[in-house]
């Protein structure tokens, strides 16, 4: 199973924090990031966004990270800061 975390307007606007997903026929952040967008519509505009940050297991990643079963993947809006 992989753990994934949602932060900031994400988490809002999928009114979700966090959920568990099977590792099974995923294996990297963007094999995860379609699996994810296929739960529906609004799902699907969401991991569209090509400037969504990921993490695994507190370090920042792009889509071709390996995802492995016990990993932690974190989702959020990109942050910007003055």
């Amino acid at each position: 199973m992989i753990k994934v975390v949602f932060f900031a307007a994400l988490r809002e606007q999928l009114d979700c924090s966090e959920l568990t997903i099977s590792s099974e026929n995923i294996s990297t952040v963007a094999e995860l990031k379609q699996q994810l967008a296929s739960k529906s519509e609004q799902w699907r505009t969401l991991f569209d966004n090509t400037s969504l940050l990921s993490a695994v297991n507190h370090d920042m990643v792009d889509g071709t990270h390996p995802i492995n079963a016990g990993d932690e993947v974190a989702f959020f809006p990109p942050v910007t800061g003055g």
